[in-house]
């Protein structure tokens, strides 16, 4: 007797009735019939930093609400997309699932000889291992031509740098920072160096910064 049909998968609820809600303001809400991908730009920026907030606040209650207000802003531009036939919450759902079994194969690759699905073979990976594993597989996908292409000019400028350096050193380039002496150089090469630091010591200087901030207040 041949096996039951897999029922596939449905959208929960909660996330379905989002979708319809969305929908519904386009077609039936002025303002949000108006919008565009561009005139939604200050809000995408704004809702990040609200969740940057929240995050550094500790605020559960307030980042859900936030994460709440940011989805918004993706589910908006997909709505958008969709009325123009070019994509909707779907693609961009199925896009970033596929993005996530490619470039993590240490949980989603073929099951190998002496492996389960609970129990893969081969030794397991620790947390640096794997981001190296993404940033390979990303890397190749991307193939870009220089350490800066992709990256947004408008990244805040420390975040910019660590990007910068980070691809400079996976591409076999590092900078030199040993050969800066602090005393004779700028400003700018002060604070990447500060950057390159923070770089060697795990730390992410954009949060970094941000906390110190906080803390004078």
């Amino acid at each position: 007797m041949p096996p039951e049909p897999a029922t596939p998968p449905t959208t929960p609820p909660a996330l379905a009735e989002l979708v319809e809600v969305m929908r519904r303001l386009r077609a039936e809400c002025p303002w949000k019939a108006e919008q565009t991908h561009r005139s939604l730009a200050r809000y995408l920026l704004e809702e990040t930093h609200e969740v940057l907030e929240a995050l550094d606040t500790g605020d559960t209650v307030l980042l859900r609400e936030e994460l709440g207000d940011l989805l918004l802003q993706v589910l908006f531009h997909a709505a958008i997309a969709a009325e123009r036939g070019e994509f909707d919450i779907d693609d961009v759902a199925r896009d970033l699932t596929a993005k996530l079994v490619r470039r993590n194969p240490h949980v989603f690759a073929p099951a190998t000889e002496g492996a389960t699905e609970s129990e893969p073979a081969g030794e397991p990976l620790d947390a640096a291992a794997v981001n190296e594993s993404w940033e390979a597989v990303k890397a190749t996908e991307k193939q870009r031509s220089g350490p800066t292409e992709g990256l947004p000019p408008t990244l805040p400028a420390l975040l910019y740098a660590d990007k910068v350096l980070d691809r400079l050193a996976r591409a076999g380039t590092p900078v030199r920072t040993d050969l800066v002496d602090p005393a004779d150089a700028d400003l700018g090469d002060r604070m990447l160096l500060l950057v390159a630091e923070a770089r060697a010591s795990g730390t992410d200087p954009e949060q970094a910064l941000r906390d110190a901030v906080r803390r004078l207040l």
